[in-house]
Parts: C-alpha cells; sequence; structure tokens
C-alpha cells in the first residue's frame, strides 16, 4: 500500500527554526512536499500559493496567533489542520478542536507518534473523498447526499471539514444504529484515538451547530448516555 505522505503538499507554520528543520526533515522524507513557514502571516500567504493537502500549525506564535490562523484557514477550507504546540491542558486540546483543528499534539513528541498521526490525518481525508454511498436522505431541513458529497441545510450547502464529513457520512451509514465510542473513533480516526472519547463529543457538538434546528435539543445526532451515538433516520427535525 502507497505511503499516504507520498507526494502530498503539506504547509508547517511554526516560529521555531528547529521544529520547521525537524518536521521538514521527517515529511520529506515519506515522500510529502513541504513548504515551512516561521510566521501566520507568511504561513496564510503560502497556503493561497501552494495550497496544501495538510497544515500543521503552531498555536504561540507573536503578532497573530495559531488559534487566529486556524480560523481564517477555515473560513477559506476545509483542509486537514494538526496543531502542534506545548499547551497540554485539557481545555486548550478542547478549544483547538472547536476552533476547527482535525488533531493536536503537544510537544515535544515522538517522531513515531508524530508521522503515524499525520498519516492518519492524510487517510482520513482521502477517505472522506471516496465514501461510497449507502443512501440519501432529504427531510426538508436536512440533506444528506454522499454520492454527491451534498450536505445541504434548509438547500443552502453546509461547509464541512474532512473529519466532521467522515463523522457525519460514518453515522449516517449506520443510521437508527447506537455505535458505541471506541467504534466510532477506530473508524473515523483510527486505533491509536480509542481512548479519545472527547474527539466525538467535541465534533458532534461541531456537527450539532451546523445541522440540527436546535442543537441543545439534537434530533439526528443523538447521544446515548454511556453508549456512544447515533443518526436518528426515522425522525425529522422537530420544528
Amino acid at each position: 500500500m502507497n505511503d499516504p505522505l507520498q507526494d502530498r503538499k503539506i504547509l508547517v507554520i511554526d516560529d521555531d527554526p528547529e521544529i520547521l528543520e525537524l518536521l521538514d526533515m521527517l515529511l520529506s522524507g515519506g515522500g510529502a512536499r513541504v513548504v515551512t513557514t516561521a510566521t501566520a502571516a507568511e504561513g496564510l500567504r503560502q497556503f493561497y500559493a501552494f495550497r496544501p493537502d495538510l497544515v500543521i500549525l503552531d498555536l504561540m506564535m507573536p503578532v497573530m496567533s495559531g488559534w487566529e490562523v486556524c480560523g481564517r484557514l477555515r473560513e477559506l477550507s476545509n483542509v486537514p489542520i494538526m496543531m502542534l504546540t506545548a499547551l497540554t491542558e485539557t481545555r486548550d486540546v478542547a478549544r483547538g478542536l472547536e476552533a476547527g483543528a482535525d488533531d493536536y499534539l503537544t510537544k515535544p513528541f515522538a517522531t513515531q507518534i508524530f508521522l503515524a498521526r499525520v498519516r492518519a490525518l492524510l487517510r482520513r481525508s482521502l477517505l472522506a473523498e471516496s465514501l461510497s454511498p449507502s443512501h440519501a436522505y432529504d427531510d426538508g431541513h436536512l440533506t444528506i447526499d454522499l454520492e454527491r458529497r451534498q450536505v445541504l441545510v434548509r438547500q443552502e450547502p453546509v461547509k464541512l471539514t474532512p473529519t466532521e464529513y467522515k463523522l457525519l457520512a460514518y453515522l449516517f451509514q449506520h443510521p437508527d444504529r447506537s455505535l458505541p465510542y471506541a467504534q466510532i473513533l477506530e473508524s473515523v480516526w483510527g486505533s491509536q484515538f480509542v481512548d479519545c472519547t472527547h474527539y466525538v463529543h467535541v465534533y458532534l457538538h461541531r456537527l450539532r451547530k451546523k445541522l440540527e434546528v436546535d442543537p441543545e435539543q439534537p434530533r439526528y445526532l443523538v447521544t446515548e448516555p454511556g453508549i456512544g451515538c447515533r443518526f436518528n433516520y426515522r425522525l425529522g427535525p422537530k420544528e
């Protein structure tokens, strides 16, 4: 099987020159095409010019923080984003995921773990692009068409990140079934994430804000306490 890094374009934004040199070496060694930049402003310029398949983003940068960069990128694109930072608190991880990141890795990190998670992000992005449809859904409020890769709310397109789309598609392809968190994590994120239950909660929260009539009382993406969650196929929105 081909290495997911092969010929993929990766943009690294970090103000630490040693980190830039290390990541360039690691990623290029796997066959990726890498552009590195030491400032947020230059990173945004390179994003327009390079059109990367993945962005690796430091949070603690002068002038413009990684939080702001992530927000700007999410206004433009669904490209996978990995935050790479020394901030280790759970609230920082949750804030990173809420800001639109697809993964969050803390410094210092093991190179094997870093590369495994980069490859997982790239595989996930490719899988989200190639998911085969099981069926479509349209109740007037929400429309899901996996064949056309369309998700609409009131006939208006909804912008989803690759991970948001893959989670929605996975739940949608198992309608009205309560799926355990471990199964969801392994299928959507990969086996190394089976203990990261908060990932599911954060992404469900993001999807509900985008898709539900009332995110506080979801009708589509329903959590089963102590079990997991499901896509509620038979019940449309309650307005």
